[in-house]
């Protein structure tokens, strides 16, 4: 692999590298100052976690046009535009007053991430000489992990000394330096022929998928189905799936090639790909407010903590590009799985007593895990693939990770609430036979609260743990799936 960055070509390959990185980073930014950023505005539990999923969903409604818009429009006139976009969702989170601003602002940087991820790897392989772009993969899924493990912890330590504000503007210096890169360097491409795109395919996909997060995120809030607009939701879930399959099972060219389904590495490996996605955001959108908001750890040290996570992740995804090619990545797959779940059966140990030491350690083995089953999965996955298909198999093996992602931070925080709530009223159901006891201590309103707030520390703690015990189930549940994949095939 060229890692030469010198030239016209080298800058470009590294702004690219940049702009990867940095919309990588922007998604779990706040993960270590989400108690600021709900004082600050007043919000709730439910919707601080629209702060990642609703920048998950808008760069997953995105990332599949984003070739099309390049091909139809010019590719650096939509890199620059994404660009643009981007920065303005930055702006607006910094001058965000209200829980719905904000989330505004956060949907605008997904929706510009992602156009910006595929078209910044688009622009790093043009750099590359054809037979050098095959190994390329690897490091831009480096680059990407880089920046999903450090963003909490560039957030939480410029919190701790400027306030949250500030860090969103980090990408603003890095974001014009791309701009200016790719102005000056990048000439403009169009396809030759006006690309088509099957926007029905796509559309009642993403209708049926947004529907369903939409489903998740809101239905606690309002009730479920005494609600119109869950109801709403549940139909348009329902209809998009619902004539998405009808339109792949009849129609001869769609957005997702019915070949790609035929291979039966390629689909097993998209499902416990899923899963990945599923448990590594949602494991950092759980501990990180475990730290902060339950356990009282200032943000730049919550941040700090996903660094062994991180270590651990991309180191052992870097060995993995050094083993020969006549070791069964099978193995590999088998091992990273069992290695995820022992380090989620690990977090059902945390207590409130503990130090941070725990949170270190299984950390660090479950980003070790998922070090190996990246590249490994992507190994079987696309080693028995027909050569042709490898283009829009990419597009939806990466799609299946954001995927798992946002309905798996979804998922995990609507069982919070439950649990929590469950949990509160049972342990302040455990105060009756010790009825003197609270009445003692609850003379005065101030006892009170801080009785109850006691309560809902320890319920939350409950909620929190019992959440780490979801993400381990759905490892075990694709686990099974390992025994299916065929022997990988030396890539063509």
């Amino acid at each position: 692999m060229n890692t030469n960055l010198a030239g016209p070509a080298g800058s470009l390959r590294f702004a690219a590298l940049l702009a990867t990185y940095m919309q990588s980073a922007n998604l779990p930014l706040p993960n270590a100052v989400l108690r600021l950023i709900q004082g600050s505005m007043s919000m709730t539990d439910d919707q601080a976690g629209w702060i990642f999923t609703s920048y998950l969903a808008a760069s997953a409604i995105t990332m599949p046009i984003a070739q099309w818009l390049a091909g139809r429009y010019g590719l650096k006139r939509v890199y620059q535009t994404a660009l643009a976009v981007f920065v303005l969702g930055l702006v607006l989170a910094t001058l965000a007053s209200t829980p719905l601003e904000f989330i505004g602002a956060r949907i605008i940087q997904g929706l510009a991430s992602g156009v910006l991820a595929p078209l910044s790897m688009a622009i790093a392989l043009e750099t590359l000489p054809l037979e050098k772009r095959a190994k390329f993969g690897a490091t831009w899924t480096a680059i990407v992990l880089i920046g999903i493990v450090s963003g909490p912890s560039i957030g939480g330590w410029v919190a701790e000394h400027f306030g949250w504000r500030p860090i969103f503007y980090i990408s603003l210096p890095l974001s014009a330096y791309i701009f200016l890169v790719i102005a000056l360097l990048l000439a403009e491409k169009k396809a030759e022929k006006r690309p088509v795109f099957d926007f029905f395919g796509f559309g009642t996909f993403t209708l049926g998928l947004i529907s369903l997060q939409m489903l998740l995120d809101r239905g606690e809030r309002l009730d479920w189905f005494s609600s119109t607009e869950i109801w709403l939701e549940a139909i348009g879930c329902a209809l998009g799936l619902y004539l998405f399959l009808v339109h792949v099972l009849t129609a001869k060219v769609h957005f997702l090639n019915k070949r790609l389904f035929n291979d039966r590495n390629f689909v097993l490996s998209t499902v416990i790909f899923f899963a990945v996605g599923f448990v590594l955001l949602s494991t950092m959108a759980l501990t990180s407010p475990m730290l902060d908001e339950i356990l009282g750890y200032p943000p730049d040290t919550t941040g700090s903590l996903t660094i062994p996570r991180g270590i651990g992740l991309v180191g052992a995804f870097l060995l993995m590009g050094r083993v020969p090619e006549r070791f069964d990545r099978r193995l590999f797959v088998a091992a990273g799985v069992a290695i995820v779940v022992y380090a989620n059966w690990l977090m059902l140990g945390y207590s409130p007593l503990m130090d941070w030491w725990p949170v270190a350690v299984a950390g660090a083995i479950q980003g070790i895990g998922i070090g190996m089953l990246m590249p490994s999965l992507t190994k079987v996955a696309f080693s028995t693939l027909d050569p042709t298909l490898r283009p829009e198999g990419t597009g939806l093996f990466n799609l299946s990770r954001v995927y798992g992602s946002t309905l798996g931070v979804a998922i995990v925080q609507l069982y919070f609430f439950n649990n929590t709530h469950a949990m509160h009223m049972a342990l302040a159901s455990n105060l009756t036979p010790y009825g003197a006891a609270a009445h003692s201590a609850a003379t005065s309103l101030q006892a009170m609260a801080g009785l109850n707030e006691m309560i809902t520390g320890q319920a939350a703690f409950i909620g929190v743990v019992g959440q780490f015990k979801i993400l381990m189930y759905a490892m075990l549940v694709v686990s099974p799936l390992v025994i299916f994949l065929r022997k990988p095939v030396a890539t063509k």
